[in-house]
């Protein structure tokens, strides 16, 4: 693999810190993080989470891999983030490569350059880095010396529209996918790397759980849509699996959390306390590809905040997870590290509460050591109509006593988020949103009086591989901002409760870029392309956003194969169609997420298979699986302090 000399380019880096903003996030050493000795690694791994250190670093899904493989006896892994333009124009100009921030090594002496991507918008910065790395953009134009470019995280379910720029994906959890790839690379190494790049891959490959774009061919129709995905060599599997850890309980991590040295988004600890949602909103990509959900117990909760306290010095910790109301055991957690931590003030957060699973008795445990912040719920459709279609089971009636509820227990601030551009949706269901702010408002006056606020927050819904609407067609940008303007006006034109209402919302632009890149094929690769060369950076942050960039790039590029942007955006498909992620198999049967489909068109709402009987969506027998959710029974204990 890499003969490059790995030497640090920290001597020629130092000289630029002074000329960009924020040098802290380029220099390294964060309490927590790990050096190993190069020369005793085996396999060595570059992680990345392409975006800005002050987003990347809190990252779960990279501080656990990070953790995970630098536990494993000579293997190495460290982190890269993406640089700032201002570093960016520094490092091409004095011919500093993309280098980690732990040993400050570059990029191209690793054996395997990992990428999480939980967002589309990050494949331009990938672009970046692999440029600044001196490793070719394009995978068939690498060779021995490159490391192995892998794509994971969310958007790695559909890693079509990058299939040309990355060598492998792997989709679902990481933690036992990246020990195995590792053993397989460090065989091949042992072996005085027989083959080159193409064996190792094959090698991979052939495990039916790492998708290498490279042995699969697409076959298109006359008409534009994919005639079939075919592997090109033998022993590669027709579908690709994804991996899923089952007892979390046995992978407690992250055991010591990095603490950053410049802020990030997120100041806390976080534990995550269960994967997978089986609620089936069906606009949720995150609960359907992450089934079926597995429970982290209570004293395994306990255990990790105990130790991960110690390890930082927090003073916050966040109980994450999809819905994290929904753990069978949350309020004995929540009162058991109230408990645990009433003297040293550590407060607790929820992401965000579902209403029908918010109570007062468990908000009161959160904010009793810590700051009592806004509450946010997420109802996520306007009208009645919109909550079935959607299969957000959730009524106004709930939602106004929850809010009541929680203004009457001195709470001020309420958020509540809502999507525009649903499958269905018309004017009316976007307006009921201004009808059901104000509903708060009122009942909130009633039980506590004028000084209260209700915020609306409004996203664009964006159709996601392997869900139910992943068939349907997107709303128009010039749509999207039509609907917002109607409800902008709605709301500021109440004279009696407009002035409690906040209103923030996204105009329609970014969600169609998004829309573009999720549901895109390998076609789409040229624009990525495009758009990178023309400057695109960062496309996740609204100041370095550029819609016509996008829009111009995908005009030059994608009429040679007689599709354009509305073709991948707001049409709708239809049930015969090969679609171009059809391939990577989430464990979701593709009839039943039709029959949802055609369920939420009827307005017919489905249960949650915790608590009811089984939907057939096809998970745990085609994944080998099953729910794994207490309550054990168990409490949290006090801590005995040790004099």
């Amino acid at each position: 693999m890499p003969a490059e000399a790995a030497e640090s380019v920290f001597p020629q880096l130092e000289a630029l810190l002074p000329h960009v903003q924020k040098p802290i996030q380029y220099v390294g050493g964060e309490l927590n993080s790990t050096v190993k000795p190069w020369e005793s690694s085996d396999v060595r791994w570059a992680l990345m989470y392409p975006d800005a250190y002050e987003v990347g670093l809190p990252n779960q899904g990279v501080m656990i891999l990070y953790e995970v493989l630098n536990e494993r006896e000579g293997v190495l892994a460290e982190r890269t983030y993406s640089v700032w333009p201002d570093m960016e124009a520094l490092m091409r100009e004095h011919k500093v490569p993309q280098f980690t921030v732990d040993s400050h090594r570059p990029l191209k002496a690793f054996d395997v350059f990992g990428l999480s991507f939980s967002t589309e918008l990050g494949y331009t910065n990938m672009l970046t880095a692999l440029d600044l790395a001196g490793i070719p953009l394009a995978a068939k134009d690498r060779t021995i010396d490159d490391p192995i470019v892998l794509a994971g995280g969310h958007a790695a379910f559909n890693p079509e529209p990058i299939a040309e720029f990355i060598d492998c994906a792997v989709i679902g959890d990481g933690e036992q996918a990246v020990l195995d790839m590792t053993e397989i690379i460090r065989a091949w190494k042992a072996e005085g790397c027989p083959g080159g790049r193409e064996e190792v891959l094959f090698r991979l490959a052939k495990t039916g759980g790492v998708y290498v774009p490279g042995f699969y061919d697409v076959e298109y129709l006359p008409d534009g849509r994919i005639g079939r995905v075919v592997p090109n060599r033998s022993g590669v599997p027709w579908r690709v699996s994804k991996h899923t850890v089952m007892d979390l309980d046995e992978w407690p991590y992250p055991k010591q959390p990095l603490v950053p040295l410049a802020e990030t988004v997120h100041e806390r600890m976080s534990v995550e306390i269960f994967r997978g949602c089986t609620r089936g909103c069906r606009f949720c990509q995150a609960g359907m590809i992450t089934r079926p959900v597995r429970e982290r117990s209570i004293t395994g909760i306990g255990d990790m905040v105990e130790k991960g306290l110690k390890a930082t010095g927090f003073e916050e910790v966040g109980l994450l997870s999809l819905s994290s109301a929904d753990h069978s055991e949350i309020g004995d957690i929540a009162k058991g590290l109230a408990d645990r931590y009433t003297e040293d003030k550590i407060g607790l957060s929820l992401p965000s509460t579902r209403v029908d699973a918010f109570n007062v008795d468990l908000a009161n445990e959160l904010t009793r050591n810590g700051r009592r912040s806004g509450l946010t719920f997420a109802p996520e459709g306007g009208s009645e109509r919109m909550r079935k279609v959607i299969n957000k089971m959730v009524s106004e009636e709930d939602l106004i006593r929850t809010v009541a509820t929680a203004y009457g227990n001195g709470w001020r601030q309420v958020k509540l988020y809502f999507m525009v551009g649903l499958p269905t949706e018309t004017d009316e269901d976007v307006l009921q949103i201004a009808e059901m702010a104000a509903n708060v408002i009122a009942k909130g006056r009633e039980v506590a009086g004028n000084d209260i606020r209700c915020t609306v927050s409004i996203g664009g819904f964006v159709p996601k591989p392997h869900t139910p609407f992943q068939w349907a067609p997107q709303l128009s940008a010039a749509g999207t901002d039509a609907r917002l303007e109607k409800l902008r006006d709605k709301i500021r034109g109440d004279k009696k409760y407009g002035r409690s209402i906040g209103f923030r919302y996204h105009d329609g632009k970014p969600g169609i870029v998004e829309g573009l890149l999720s549901r895109g094929d390998r076609r789409i690769g040229s624009v990525i392309r495009a758009v990178y060369e023309d400057g695109g950076r960062f496309d996740g942050w609204r100041e370095h956003f550029s819609y016509d960039r996008w829009m111009a790039c995908a005009e030059k590029t994608l009429p040679e194969f007689g599709v354009d942007v509305d073709w991948y955006t707001t049409r709708e498909r239809t049930y015969e169609e090969v679609l171009p992620w059809d391939h990577l198999d989430s464990g979701l049967d593709k009839d039943w997420l039709w029959e949802d489909w055609q369920d939420s068109l009827d307005e017919t709402e489905v249960e949650d298979c915790r608590w009811t009987p089984c939907f057939d969506c096809g998970v745990c027998p085609q994944m080998d699986t099953h729910i794994q959710v207490g309550p054990t029974g168990k409490k949290l204990l006090p801590l005995t302090v040790v004099k």
